[in-house]
C-alpha cells in the first residue's frame, strides 16, 4: 500500500504544502530538544538514584515502571485526545511536565524524590506522543507519511545523541556533581517549552495542513490495523533493551569499558541517519520495505550478543536500523490505515500494545541470556522473522483493501 500525497523530494510538492514542511520541521526541532533533556537526564538517573541510597532493585524497579506507565498511559492520552479533540492542550501539558521535571531533579534531596521525578517524566511522555503524532499525520499526508516521520525522528535521534554527550561533559567539567548536569538541562528543556509555544501560536489546527477535509468517521479500527499491531508486538518482543547488549560488551571484555557508549553513539547516529533513508524508501515503495528492512534488522542480536570487537559494532549498528524502523516507518504506516478522527486513539493503543510486548520480551531475552547468550540470540531472531512473515500479510491485506 503506497501513502497518499505526492512525493516528498518533487519540487513540485514541497511548494505544493510548504505550511506543512515547516511544521514538520518546527515539531522535530522541538523533539531535538525535547530528547536532549531527557536522554541527557537518562544516562545520570541510574547513577544519581545509587548516590542518593536506592539498591540495584530499586532503581531496576523504578526504570521498569517508567517506561511501563510510559506506554501504558498512552491509550488514555490518545482516546482524551479524540474525544475532545483538543490535541494541543494535551500535547502542551505532557511537554510541560516532562521538560519541568528533569531539571527539578537537580533539587531532588533524597531518593524517593529524585524517583518520583524520574516516573513523572516518562508519565509526560506518555500523554504527549499520541495526539503529537496525530497531528503530525494530518501534516504528513500531502509530503508523504514516511518523510514526515522519518525527518522528525531523525532530529529526534541526533538530540538522543547530543544530550548523554553534554550530561557527561558537564559531569566530567564539574567533578561529578550530579546536580550541575541536572541544572544544565534545564537550557534545552526551555528550548523545548519555546519552539513548543511557537508552533501552537503558527499552527493552531493542524488538521488544516492536509488537503481537502478530514475524514471523520464513528467506525472502529479496521481489521488491517489489529493484524499489523500484532506484528509489530513481535518486533517488540525480539528488540532487546540496549543495556542488555552493554552488559555483555563490557562483562564479556569484547569492548573497553570507556568505548560502551560509543557503540551506543553508533547506533543513535545509524537510527537517526536511517529514519531518512527509510522515511523515503516508505514513501516510494510502500509498506513491503518493512519487510527486508525486518529481516536485516533481525540480525543485530546473534552479532551483539556473540561477536567480537567489530561484529558486535555492527551489531550495534543494526540495532540502530531496528531502532530507526521503529520510530519512523511504523508509525508513520499506522496514519493511512485509520481515519483521521481516530488516529491519536491508534497511536496511544498501538505504543502501548508495543511498549508492553517489548517490556515482555526484555524479560524474557534477559532470562534466555542468564542462561545461554546463543538461546537469547536466536529467540530475539526468530520473533523477528515471525513478525516478518505476519507483515507479508499485512502487506497483501493493504494492497488487497486498496484495490477493493
Amino acid at each position: 500500500m503506497r501513502p497518499h500525497g505526492r512525493r516528498p523530494w518533487s519540487v513540485r510538492g514541497l511548494l505544493s504544502a510548504p505550511a506543512a514542511l515547516r511544521f514538520v520541521l518546527l515539531v522535530g526541532a522541538m523533539s531535538f530538544f525535547a530528547d536532549f533533556t531527557y536522554e541527557g537526564s537518562r544516562s545520570l538517573v541510574g547513577q544519581y538514584l545509587a548516590r542518593l541510597g536506592m539498591g540495584a532493585f530499586g532503581v531496576a524497579a523504578v526504570g521498569g515502571l517508567g517506561e511501563l506507565l510510559g506506554y501504558a498511559l498512552r491509550l488514555p492520552s490518545g482516546r482524551l485526545a479524540d474525544a475532545t479533540q483538543r490535541y494541543w492542550p494535551v500535547t502542551i501539558f505532557g511537554y510541560v511536565l516532562q521538560m519541568s521535571v528533569v531539571p527539578l531533579l537537580a533539587w531532588a534531596g533524597s531518593w524517593p524524590v529524585a524517583a518520583a521525578l524520574v516516573v513523572l517524566e516518562r508519565v509526560g511522555k506518555a500523554t504527549r506522543n499520541p495526539p503529537r503524532d496525530a497531528m503530525l499525520a494530518h501534516a504528513a499526508r500531502d509530503i508523504g507519511y514516511g518523510w514526515a516521520f522519518g525527518v522528525h525522528e531523525a532530529l529526534d535521534q541526533f538530540g538522543a545523541t547530543f544530550g548523554p554527550l553534554l550530561a557527561a561533559l558537564v559531569l566530567a567539567a564539574g567533578r561529578g556533581d550530579y546536580r550541575l548536569a541536572f541544572a544544565a538541562l534545564a537550557v534545552p528543556a526551555a528550548m523545548t517549552l519555546s519552539l513548543l509555544f511557537v508552533a501552537r501560536r503558527q499552527y493552531p489546527r493542524p488538521e488544516d495542513l492536509s488537503a481537502g477535509p478530514p475524514a471523520v468517521t464513528g467506525a472502529g479500527l479496521p481489521g488491517v490495523f489489529w493484524l499489523y499491531l500484532t506484528a509489530a508486538a513481535l518486533v517488540g518482543a525480539g528488540f532487546a533493551d540496549f543495556p542488555l547488549i552493554a552488559f555483555r560488551l563490557q562483562r564479556s571484555g569484547t569492548v573497553p569499558t570507556d568505548l560502551v557508549p560509543v557503540y551506543y553513539a553508533v547506533a543513535m547516529a545509524v537510527s537517526g541517519a536511517g529514519s531518512l533513508v527509510f522515511g523515503r524508501l516508505y514513501d516510494r515503495r510502500g509498506f513491503g520495505v518493512l519487510v527486508p528492512l525486518t529481516v536485516v534488522a533481525a540480525a543485530y542480536a546473534p552479532l551483539a550478543f556473540l561477536g567480537g570487537f567489530w561484529p558486535a559494532l555492527g551489531g550495534a549498528a543494526l540495532w540502530g536500523v531496528g531502532m530507526g524502523v521503529t520510530e519512523s516507518i511504523i508509525p508513520a504506516a499506522v496514519a493511512p490505515m485509520v481515519a483521521e478522527d481516530r488516529r491519536a486513539s491508534a497511536y496511544g493503543l498501538f505504543t502501548a500494545v508495543y511498549g508492553g510486548a517489548w517490556f515482555l520480551g526484555s524479560l524474557a531475552i534477559g532470562a534466555l541470556f542468564a542462561r545461554s547468550p546463543a538461546g537469547a540470540a536466536l529467540f530475539c531472531v526468530v520473533v523477528q522473522l515471525a513478525a516478518a512473515a505476519l507483515l507479508l500479510r499485512v502487506r497483501h491485506r493493504a494492497r488487497a483493501g486498496a484495490t477493493a
